[in-house]
């Protein structure tokens, strides 16, 4: 299946795809998801390719269910990079590029070993991780499509006409994926430009008319399933193609891969 939006819009390939050459190209951008393993495939979880930090981090969640899926993303976004550079998972050293706000580093995330002019950005949520890897800078999110309580509270955040088009969709299933799409666009873009949230969501429009979506940048939706919302931005001219893949869990296991 292949869906193609207006505007010149790329192509969102998540069907019937060759198998994964990891390389880089200028016309693609390659999108990965994740699942949380779950009984054996957890417990096979290569965990031991993380570093300190990474393992420390997975293991301060207060849900067991977010720290796994936490160690599961890290471990897919490991290998997934080592493949594309042909190196090691454990070789590999990650760093935060200066925040173009406020120059802090806690900006987009890079690749320091090896040097290579790959970008990438990590989400996860609720049991779904997602990773992308470009030739340019990128930003991704994924959530769970969130309740009427939280929609009331989050979405005070947004631009003006990003709250009107809610306020013109009653409550329900359809707000719910408005409010999804608009919120990932909003994070997925912001995490492309190296803000995050520090740059007010209020700020720029990332609503339904994606002719008014801020210039230089492609945002569209990823496919993900009934009960999350994902998107992705990519900074530049817009790609042919996004390709979407879901990770095996046995890519993610000791001695597992494509």
């Amino acid at each position: 299946m292949t869906v193609v939006a207006a505007h010149r819009r790329p192509a969102v390939r998540v069907d019937g795809l060759e198998r994964a050459d990891f390389t880089l190209a200028g016309h693609r951008v390659d999108v990965w998801l994740i699942r949380c393993p779950v009984g054996a495939a957890a417990e096979a979880l290569a965990r031991d390719e993380l570093d300190e930090a990474e393992r420390q981090r997975a293991a301060a969640f207060l849900q067991p269910s977010g720290g796994l899926l936490y160690a599961a993303a890290h471990v897919a976004l490991r290998r997934l990079i080592g493949w594309y550079t042909r190196t090691s998972p454990q070789e590999l050293r990650f760093t935060r590029e200066p925040c173009p706000g406020c120059g802090e580093p806690h900006g987009r995330p890079a690749v320091v070993s090896p040097r290579v002019a790959l970008h990438f950005s990590l989400s996860h949520s609720a049991g779904v991780a997602m990773v992308a890897v470009a030739g340019v800078p990128v930003g991704v999110d994924v959530e769970r499509l969130p309740g009427a309580e939280t929609i009331e509270v989050c979405s005070r955040a947004l631009h003006p006409d990003e709250r009107s088009e809610l306020a013109s969709v009653a409550e329900g299933e359809v707000r719910r994926e408005l409010f999804g799409r608009i919120w990932t666009h909003k994070e997925a873009f912001l995490k492309g430009l190296g803000t995050g949230l520090s740059r007010s969501p209020a700020v720029d429009y990332l609503g339904v008319d994606v002719g008014r979506h801020p210039e230089g940048w492609t945002v569209l939706g990823i496919p993900c399933g009934p009960t999350h919302a994902a998107a992705i931005a990519v900074r530049g001219p817009a790609p042919d193609v996004v390709d979407v893949r879901w990770v095996p869990d046995r890519w993610l296991s000791a001695g597992g891969g494509p």
